[in-house]
């Protein structure tokens, strides 16, 4: 028996893997370089005449389902996203249908945090819900977005979820354009968390 209480003793606990965030410039900016080259290398990224859904018009356009329909790069953006969301005061991941689920199931795996999708309009059979999964009203979510250019659509989500008494206090976006998403999301008291930005991703 005394034998065994000082094998305890000597055994040093087991020290949990950091869940912290990048301390470093240089650590952020190389992450975006691994993302930036994914995202070139699987064709997201391409330049002709785009009408953009919010009807403008656009000389280039990111095709995110490129990259969350590709294995390699998709974990590159869960990963990165998991980051920023150990360092939330978040207790689920939400996705829009239809781009932002694969990004929050990607990150509700990478992170073990319950997963929430965001239907686009009530369906007419079933369950008639908007959402696909548990909310509580006092649940706290980080929402994932592919593209974000002017942010209405993330907007319109976030009201929807709010309308239940849950709260989305943060927006991971893939790409932010630099279109007004931002500040059209701070309006709401959410804040808007780019992996990229469009000026970064077209130099």
């Amino acid at each position: 028996m005394k034998n065994i209480i000082a094998l305890i003793r000597l055994q040093k606990p087991v020290k949990k893997m950091s869940q912290s965030k990048p301390e470093t410039g240089n650590e952020f900016e190389t992450q975006k370089q691994e993302l930036i080259a994914a995202l070139k290398a699987c064709g997201a990224v391409r330049y002709g005449d785009f009408t953009l859904a919010s009807g403008k018009k656009s000389k280039y356009y990111i095709d995110i389902k490129k990259a969350s329909t590709d294995p390699k790069t998709l974990k590159i953006i869960a990963r990165q996203a998991a980051l920023r969301v150990r360092e939330m005061d978040v207790d689920t991941v939400a996705g829009v249908e239809l781009g932002g689920v694969p990004l929050a199931t990607a990150v509700s795996l990478e992170t073990e945090l319950p997963l929430l999708i965001v239907r686009k309009s009530v369906k007419d059979y079933g369950t008639k819900s908007r959402f696909v999964g548990n909310l509580k009203p006092e649940d706290r979510l980080v929402m994932l977005e592919d593209v974000t250019t002017s942010g209405g659509s993330v907007k319109d989500a976030i009201e929807v979820v709010r309308e239940t008494g849950a709260n989305v206090k943060y927006v991971i976006t893939v790409v932010d354009r630099e279109e007004g998403a931002r500040e059209k999301l701070k309006e709401v008291n959410a804040e808007l968390v780019p992996l990229v930005s469009a000026s970064d991703l077209l130099k």
